[in-house]
């Protein structure tokens, strides 16, 4: 038996918290660690994703009807690499030292399974307003989960906030949280939330 269609809303809001891409599909967890030693990469790295997520979605569902199914993929990633070049250099331009820290990780979204899957999987199957509210509700979980462990790792790392001394002088910042092992730290441990969460909501159902 065939499942429902979804409507818009529930094509956003999929994309939130059932199927988010770092807590639930495990999807471009490379930038999510790599990059979320702080808040403001994260939201500049979530904004970049962002951009390339719905920029390809809608160009790929206005063109799908005319895209040859045997060079789809080699489409998609053109299609992509396009949006993330204009990414890529809009960073550079506007905010120099963001892009300068976050590095080749703004190339590297080319290569981020989430973008190319939700080409493959939707965009390429339904319409430009479905797959715009699709990209736009995975792309806001993406920049959510980023900003949940740039924000924790910068905490208790640096005792800041987007650049904003939270505690004053006395505080001991914890420098491993914003090392490379901090990172598999935290979002080791919001799995561990995120999964007692779930199993709580279905003994409760």
């Amino acid at each position: 038996m065939a499942a429902p269609p979804t409507t818009v809303n529930e094509d956003f809001i999929r994309g939130l918290w059932k199927e988010n891409p770092v807590f639930v599909q495990l999807l471009g967890l490379c930038p999510a660690l790599a990059v979320t030693n702080s808040a403001i990469n994260a939201v500049a790295m979530s904004a970049a994703t962002a951009f390339v997520l719905c920029g390809s979605s809608v160009l790929v569902s206005s063109m799908r009807s005319i895209i040859p199914k045997q060079v789809r993929i080699t489409t998609f990633i053109i299609v992509i690499a396009t949006f993330v070049t204009v990414a890529d250099f809009t960073l550079m331009a506007l905010l120099p030292d963001v892009h300068k820290e976050l590095g080749a990780f703004i190339a590297l979204i080319v290569a981020n399974c989430l973008i190319l899957g939700r080409q493959e999987a939707f965009a390429s199957r339904n319409t430009v307003g479905r797959a715009l509210a699709d990209a736009a509700g995975m792309s806001t979980g993406f920049g959510i989960a980023l900003l949940m462990l740039g924000g924790i790792r910068e905490i208790l790392g640096s005792g800041s906030l987007f650049g904003v001394s939270l505690f004053g002088d006395s505080f001991e910042p914890w420098i491993i949280m914003i090392l490379p092992p901090g990172g598999f730290l935290t979002i080791g441990l919001l799995l561990v939330v995120f999964a007692r969460m779930e199993r709580r909501k279905g003994g409760a159902s």
